[in-house]
């Protein structure tokens, strides 16, 4: 078997991967999006696979230039005909909230009401028929990155004369109603191969908009977590977690989000309006880091699941290329 390319740029985000990855001997190299290459004429490149682990929060690291160039690279090897997980199509909508609601518009699931702005001074105009608190939403984030909330329109004149406003990479963001999280809590759905996978409730103050489930410290019965991912360079948050398995409904509109923006491995956030008890889908993820402790909090490791789901695919495309 050539061997499976993992394009990641963060140093420790995806031990548990290769680590599951060596158990089972499937040989694997890894890249890194923000210092790459590769020739336009170049013949089909030689691998099974081609996981796209690219984070969009890569320029809080120094990576920003990895974003835009992953774009070009996953169209270049879906033109070869390599398959790609969380491809061109998955990576155009995790680097857009913009285009994730406009998804969830189009397929009727029901999202914070928002508006799309590309500089500050539309920030005031934009606010009409919203009700404060808002949030600004950086429209290339990650990790809870580039989101300011603002309780009224007082704070939000007073940060744009200091030019306190950041619209991100792409200078594009959401100005967005801020949802009250009903039972303190937001919904995180992790999904494979588009279909779901498991859930977890995570605890919050509704302060903190960093709610990367690696980071994750305790149970809601006080049991430490063992966190064994994204959580070296980020501090200890007090949040909480439980396994929690969402209604059918919930379920199929994650499954039909997840499908429908091509996503192959991801997680989907959404929060119950405690002004009004509605669902709202708020994030679509396609970079998802396994809860912390996956065993302990799910019951099942998920990254085991992940690499039978890869040579899967693998395998797959073999066979569809020996029957050409």
């Amino acid at each position: 078997m050539l061997p499976f390319i993992i394009s990641h740029e963060h140093p420790d985000w995806f031990k548990p991967l290769f680590t599951e990855l060596e158990k089972k001997g499937i040989p694997y190299e890894t890249v890194n999006p923000t210092q790459h290459f590769y020739a336009i004429e170049e013949k089909t490149p030689q691998m099974s696979l081609f996981f796209n682990r690219m984070s969009p929060s890569a320029y809080l690291r120094g990576g920003v230039q990895g974003t835009f160039y992953t774009l070009n690279y996953l169209k270049h090897l879906e033109h070869h005909g390599i398959r790609v997980i969380n491809g061109y199509r998955a990576f155009v909508y995790e680097t857009s909230k913009a285009l994730q609601l406009m998804l969830m518009e189009q397929l009727g699931i029901k999202y914070p009401k928002s508006r799309v702005i590309n500089h500050p001074s539309q920030i005031e105009a934009a606010t009409e028929g919203l009700r404060f608190p808002i949030v600004v939403k950086a429209n290339i984030g990650g990790s809870g990155a580039g989101i300011e909330k603002f309780n009224s329109m007082d704070e939000v004149r007073e940060a744009i004369q200091n030019n306190q406003i950041d619209l991100g990479i792409d200078h594009t963001a959401l100005v967005q109603e801020f949802i009250p999280a009903r039972g303190g809590y937001i919904t995180r759905v992790e999904t494979l191969g588009g279909k779901f996978l498991y859930g977890i409730k995570v605890y919050t103050t509704g302060e903190s908009f960093n709610l990367c489930p690696a980071d994750i410290c305790q149970t809601t019965t006080g049991q430490d977590l063992v966190r064994n991912a994204c959580a070296l360079d980020a501090p200890k948050n007090g949040l909480k977690v439980e396994a929690y398995t969402p209604p059918a409904d919930v379920v199929k509109n994650i499954e039909t989000l997840v499908q429908q923006s091509g996503i192959d491995v991801g997680g989907i956030e959404y929060i119950i309006d405690d002004r009004d008890g509605e669902v709202l889908y708020y994030d679509v993820n396609a970079l998802s880091n396994f809860v912390a402790d996956a065993v302990n909090v799910i019951g099942f490791n998920p990254h085991e699941r992940l690499v039978e789901y890869l040579e899967q695919e693998a395998v797959k495309k073999a066979e569809d290329v020996a029957v050409v």
